[in-house]
C-alpha cells in the first residue's frame, strides 16, 4: 500500500488565537474549536489542517520542544485575484497579525505576500498574475 497525504498539522501555543487566524482565511473549524486541545478543519480536496496545542503534544511526547531558529512549516493560500492578495494581506495586518512580506508582483508570475500566524509560521498568500 502506498501512503497518501491526508492531513497537515501545526503545533500551536494558543488554540483560540490560531483558530481565529485560520478562520479569517476561510477555514471552517467546529464552533468550540478554540477551547480544545486538538482541532481540525477540512480543506478542499479532502485534506485536513490539524491544530494541536503544545500541551497536547507534550501529553504523548514529553520531550517535545518548539523549533528554534525560525519556522519550519508554511502554508500557502491561493486568492481569487491579485487584488484579493492585497485585500487579505491588509485585513490580516490591520487585525494585528505580522506582515512579513508586503504584496508584490513576483518574477514567477504571481502576486505574492507573506503573513505570520500567531505562532510565527509563514502563511503565503498568492494569485496568478494575468498574462497578456
Amino acid at each position: 500500500m502506498t501512503p497518501r497525504i491526508d492531513a497537515m498539522g501545526l503545533v500551536v501555543s494558543d488554540m483560540a488565537a490560531s483558530v481565529a487566524f485560520y478562520r479569517r482565511l476561510g477555514l471552517a473549524f467546529p464552533e468550540d474549536a478554540g477551547n480544545q486541545a486538538h482541532a481540525e478543519a477540512e480543506l478542499p480536496g479532502g485534506l485536513r489542517l490539524l491544530l494541536d496545542t503544545e500541551k497536547a503534544v507534550r501529553s504523548f511526547h514529553p520531550a517535545w520542544r518548539p523549533p528554534s531558529g525560525g519556522n519550519r512549516a508554511g502554508l500557502a493560500f491561493r486568492c481569487d485575484s491579485a487584488a484579493g492578495v492585497d485585500s487579505v494581506y491588509e485585513e490580516l495586518v490591520e487585525a494585528g497579525y505580522h506582515g512579513e512580506l508586503k504584496p508584490w508582483d513576483a518574477f514567477w508570475g504571481q502576486r505574492y505576500a507573506v503573513v505570520h500566524d500567531p505562532d510565527g509560521n509563514g502563511v503565503d498568500l498568492f494569485a496568478p498574475l494575468p498574462t497578456e
